[in-house]
């Protein structure tokens, strides 16, 4: 899991988002970028962290941050949860999973007594010039906002 620390230099990714267009941490050089992993769209935990997010964006730009998400679904199912739930922000199908082991938040997992390989809902506040600001572990899908203004 994770072993990337606050003040650490965020690692450099680039990846399509969810219309094809490459992203990359130089992108976001200069503003604070939060940078949220999920383990899949569309489902009620990530949808609902997705929303608050959504729902406080105008607070997010006027504190200067960026807001994107990543996940290993693919760009069409990405932008279908977009569509859907009106998201403003761009989101990462990180099929190959380079930016989800980069930021090292792919391992083993337990859910109903089963152990698979999956996503650790992390989130990743950097700072204006690439270092780690925050590693919020333990989101709380339906107040991620206020983990992150605090």
């Amino acid at each position: 899991m994770t072993t990337l620390q606050i003040g650490d230099k965020a690692p450099n990714f680039e990846a399509k988002d969810e219309k094809g267009n490459v992203r990359k941490l130089s992108d976001y050089a200069g503003k604070k970028l939060v940078l949220f992993f999920y383990p899949k769209a569309s489902t009620p935990g990530c949808t609902a962290e997705a929303c608050n997010l959504r729902d406080n964006y105008q607070s997010f730009l006027a504190k200067g941050y960026e807001i994107l998400g990543v996940s290993a679904d693919s760009a069409k199912r990405q932008q279908n949860w977009i569509n859907k739930h009106e998201l403003p922000f761009s989101l990462l199908a990180d099929e190959e999973k380079e930016v989800i082991n980069a930021f090292g938040v792919w391992g083993p997992k337990k859910f109903m007594g089963k152990e698979y390989d999956g996503i650790h809902r992390t989130t990743f506040v950097i700072d204006e010039n690439g270092l780690i600001e925050e590693v919020i572990a333990k989101v709380k899908t339906k107040e991620h906002t206020s983990q992150i203004l605090k």
